[in-house]
């Protein structure tokens, strides 16, 4: 293969030695691995209900808990993933992380206990590591850079589909099957190992599907030491130590909406007299809204962030993700029909925040030591959750439920402030 050809697929130019196989199968992976998953807070929040029948006084905290989990594993893992990444290649540690997510969907239905949930999760801590190291990581080495935000984007919009299909289709099977005579553990049981087929499916096409290999020569491959440093060596550059806290924000954002929204969608359905499947469906739709918003929004900002400079376009990401976190604040009933307008703003803003950060980090990454620089990119993203859904899952319960999406939007706000000295600081760079 010629590794200074360059192709294009539609409007998107790739780098050199990308082929336009590898970037269709790419899409097709993009396309379910985020939905893969976030699937676990809709299935987490059924058993939680139709399974161990925990109290709904008890929920966001355990829910908040065991995000926490996940996420020290993935500040753990995050970092010798990367290496494994830059080393190894990104195919096989992709696969894997499929494949993981696959057994905890297997195991997930089969707890009989809160505490089970806690090894189940170490687990999927694991698959995520793996299957968000692997993305990030091939989202930068695939475009030129005159092409990053349309590509950016369009895995953006792909993953916005891939929740609804998931989390929408998949959501809805429980009830599907309940209706259909399978008891509610049966329903639940069934819908997990559909998730999981879909996991290995996704891993077969990493492997036929992804280029082969790492995308430098053998012999200019960082030793461990050096990629193990260079993670945490770049946030020297300041655009690198904002696309950082930018993950810390963007990864935050999505699990509060994940795990936060669908519960208090969830809780209000049960409140009104709705049964758990039926409560589950209706929780999941508001959290589907938004990510519809996202993906219509997502091919409009692409574009776009590649005409102007990524700080500049990061700091509007900002403002709109602090509109529609803190807009909720004017919303007391989730199922409520003008609740929409807010769903799509909160879309909206998530969606930026998370191509924002993508885009800066990918033209800021250096060539050679990319998976480690994501790695830490992702380990900011990991500090995020658990921060954020921590607090977040007891303010949910001792406060209200709109009090993790007001954490974010006031973070969203510093963080506007932070672009602005950066952009002050370190002036514009071309995209």
């Amino acid at each position: 293969m010629n590794d200074t050809q360059t192709y294009r697929i539609g409007p998107i130019q790739l780098a050199p030695g990308v082929l336009p196989h590898h970037a269709w199968s790419f899409l097709g992976v993009g396309f379910l691995s985020i939905g893969l998953m976030t699937f676990i807070a809709i299935g987490q929040t059924y058993i939680l209900n139709e399974h161990l029948r925990i109290p709904e006084s008890e929920q966001g905290g355990i829910s908040g808990n065991l995000v926490f989990l996940t996420e020290i594993v993935t500040l753990l893992c995050f970092l010798p993933a990367g290496i494994l990444i830059d080393r190894l290649g990104r195919r096989s540690i992709y696969a894997v992380g499929f494949l993981l997510l696959a057994l905890t969907y297997i195991l997930y239905p089969l707890a009989s206990s809160v505490g089970e949930l806690y090894y189940y999760r170490v687990i999927y801590g694991l698959g995520v590591v793996a299957v968000a190291g692997a993305l990030s990581t091939v989202l930068v080495d695939y475009p030129a850079e005159v092409s990053r935000g349309k590509l950016v984007a369009t895995i953006g919009v792909l993953s916005g589909l891939g929740i609804v299909f998931t989390n929408q289709g998949f959501g809805a099977v429980p009830e599907a099957l309940v209706a259909a005579g399978y008891s509610g553990d049966q329903a639940g049981q069934l819908t997990h190992l559909m998730v999981a087929g879909l996991c290995v499916f996704a891993a077969v096409l990493v492997m036929l599907g992804l280029r082969p290999g790492i995308p430098i020569q053998r012999e200019e491959r960082s030793s461990a030491r050096t990629l193990f440093k260079s993670g945490f060596a770049a946030a020297r550059n300041p655009r690198v130590a904002l696309a950082y806290c930018a993950a810390f924000i963007a990864r935050g954002d999505q699990s509060v909406n994940a795990t936060f929204l669908i519960l208090w969608g969830t809780l209000a359905g049960k409140a009104a007299g709705m049964d758990a499947g039926e409560a589950v469906k209706n929780g999941t739709l508001i959290f589907v809204i938004a990510q519809i918003a996202a993906l219509v929004w997502a091919p409009i900002l692409g574009p776009l962030m590649d005409r102007i400079d990524r700080v500049s376009a990061l700091a509007l990401c900002m403002v709109l993700a602090a509109i529609g976190n803190l807009s909720l604040l004017l919303l007391n009933d989730p199922l409520a029909g003008q609740g929409v307008i807010f769903y799509i703003l909160l879309g909206i803003g998530q969606i930026s925040v998370f191509l924002g950060g993508q885009s800066l980090i990918g033209q800021e990454a250096p060539r050679e030591t990319r998976g480690s620089v994501l790695g830490a990119f992702n380990i900011s993203g990991a500090i995020g959750i658990l921060l954020i859904t921590l607090v977040g899952g007891y303010l949910f319960d001792a406060i209200d439920p709109r009090a993790p999406f007001v954490v974010v939007g006031v973070i969203n706000i510093l963080l506007f402030f932070a672009c602005l000295g950066v952009r002050w600081r370190a002036g514009a760079v071309q995209a």
